[in-house]
């Protein structure tokens, strides 16, 4: 143990590659990822670098909102497999040395869940309405919802039912939430823990875990206020009885977190040693790309855990965002705001890349863990000319196409050949994939010495390898305006020129990588890692 208690688990410095699993490669030609071609490519993976996968939903759903509407939370859907061949694959890639995260989502269900059935099944006051958030509405005869709530994919958070009633569901609505008041939604998720840590998996992503203990008042909000259904002070009391199963089972399992919260401070309550391991860092990946900014929250980064005791988790891109090759690419802002994801704005695509390959050896470099989605190890970028009949996200839909939704960072990878569907599958993608990949196709780039893939890979390699990287601290360098730099002890320091104009190397003795050609001075937006 640590001095804060905290153990010194391979979560504190692991590298941990997330597969959206419908996009990431179809072993049964069905257009539609799943667990064979998982399967397949464990040693992609295994060649990558990555110390664990994260998978995301697997269980069985209508996919109204891509698996994060669970109707069965011990089961895999079809679509993507069997039960076997889950338990199958847990082991096979334990057998490479990989450990298996997957999601869990507390928060709501589908409204295929039976639980949900029962409860529209049943009468006001029931306790199978109990397990949700059912009200009578506002107004003489109940025509308006119980409060002003609003769902984050668009719209009222209420929806109404014929007798009258409505429920809450913070996302679409075919996703009821939860009421977490109620004790036998409590015990059965910590029997949905201990179901899959039987079946091996090393660790629970847990989704929109800020959200899954409401104001039972359910007052009124203002606009952006979200505190009645977000980080509330119950959610402890959830987190250190998960925390307890957890620690139950031999290996080091671990809970990671998925909180947007606005204040890093608050973030870190819930990685105190008895809660949640480890949480991703969200102002990281929706910071704008500059020297300031980022040197900012890396420091209140490193500083909110260290008080804690836990490790940071940095992050750039993930199935919900736009790829960052394209917001770094594009005029103006550079960061990402779910409120307006600037779809259509004009890209520099050779700049976005530029700069998502020095971001690469910047989230390597920096002290905890990592987390690399899908695509992001092939530069691949937002695909925003989905046309609309083919968008299948719900938030595209509910906002009456206001919002694009995220397919654009959902389409299926390419994996081989020179047109679509790229060796996803035999049977086409569910996406539409461009033909502009087939040069960012894994097979192309594992030939291409200068290569994203080829960075990635070296880069993931050479963290493991360095003692300096993983765990630890850093000590900022002042190299001059724009230029982020810190050393590692031991004996590593690591370059990033914001500035507009190259700059010199700092002393050293080798240089380990770089992120773009380097000849005596370091060109702007591009990365060096050094041997001092």
């Amino acid at each position: 143990m640590t001095a804060s208690g905290q153990s010194a688990g391979w979560w504190r410095s692991a590298a941990i590659y997330q597969v959206y699993l419908r996009s990431f490669a179809d072993g049964n030609g069905d257009g539609v990822g799943d667990l064979a071609g998982v399967r397949a490519r464990l040693d992609y993976l295994a060649e990558l670098g990555i110390d664990a996968i994260w998978f995301t939903p697997w269980y069985p759903s209508p996919m109204d909102d891509g698996g994060y509407d669970v109707a069965d939370f011990r089961e895999i859907d079809p679509i993507f497999g069997t039960l076997a061949e889950a338990e199958d694959l847990i082991a096979a890639a334990h057998a490479k040395g990989i450990r298996v995260i997957i999601d869990i989502v507390p928060n709501h269900c589908s409204d295929e869940h039976r639980w949900f059935k029962d409860a529209l099944a049943s009468e006001p006051g029931s306790p199978e309405r109990q397990r949700f958030w059912f009200r009578p509405g506002r107004g003489p005869d109940g025509s308006e919802p119980p409060n002003n709530w609003k769902s984050r994919f668009g719209g009222s958070a209420w929806t109404r039912v014929p007798d009258g009633e409505w429920y809450l569901h913070l996302y679409s609505s075919r996703q009821p939430d939860f009421n977490w008041e109620n004790q036998e939604i409590r015990a059965d998720f910590e029997d949905v823990l201990r179901f899959w840590f039987d079946r091996g998996v090393d660790g629970f992503r847990i989704d929109v875990a800020d959200g899954l203990v409401k104001d039972p008042l359910l007052p009124d909000v203002d606009p952006g206020d979200e505190t009645p259904f977000s980080d509330q002070e119950g959610l402890h009391e959830i987190y250190r009885s998960w925390r307890k199963i957890a620690d139950s089972y031999p290996g080091d399992r671990v809970l990671v977190g998925e909180m947007w919260l606005p204040d890093m401070s608050r973030a870190a309550r819930y990685l105190r040693r008895d809660e949640l391991h480890a949480a991703f860092n969200f102002d990281f990946l929706v910071c704008p790309w500059d020297f300031a900014p980022f040197r900012d929250v890396i420091q209140r980064t490193l500083a909110a855990h260290e008080e804690v005791g836990a490790p940071a988790a940095w992050v750039l891109s993930n199935h919900d965002v736009t790829r960052h090759v394209t917001r770094y690419g594009r005029e103006g802002d550079t960061g990402f705001a779910f409120a307006d994801r600037r779809h259509g704005t004009p890209v520099d695509r050779g700049l976005g890349t530029r700069r998502a390959r020095a971001a690469a050896l910047l989230t390597m470099a920096l002290p905890g863990g990592l987390y690399v989605y899908q695509g992001e190890e092939l530069g691949l970028w937002e695909i925003e000319d989905i046309p609309g009949e083919l968008r299948q996200d719900p938030v595209w839909a509910r906002t009456n196409g206001a919002d694009p939704g995220r397919d654009g960072c959902r389409v299926p990878l390419p994996w081989s050949g020179d047109a679509p569907p790229f060796g996803f599958g035999t049977g086409g993608a569910w996406l539409p994939q461009p033909g502009e990949w087939r040069s960012s196709t894994a097979e192309a780039q594992a030939a291409e010495p200068a290569s994203m893939l080829r960075l990635y890979r070296s880069g993931l390699r050479l963290r493991d390898e360095l003692p300096a990287l993983g765990a630890g601290g850093l000590e900022w360098l002042e190299l001059g305006d724009g230029v982020l730099a810190f050393t590692r002890q031991p004996g590593f320091t690591f370059v990033l020129n914001f500035s507009d104009k190259p700059v010199p190397l700092p002393p050293h003795r080798e240089v380990l990588m770089v992120s773009g050609p380097v000849d005596g001075e370091l060109p702007t937006d591009t990365a060096v890692w050094l041997l001092t």
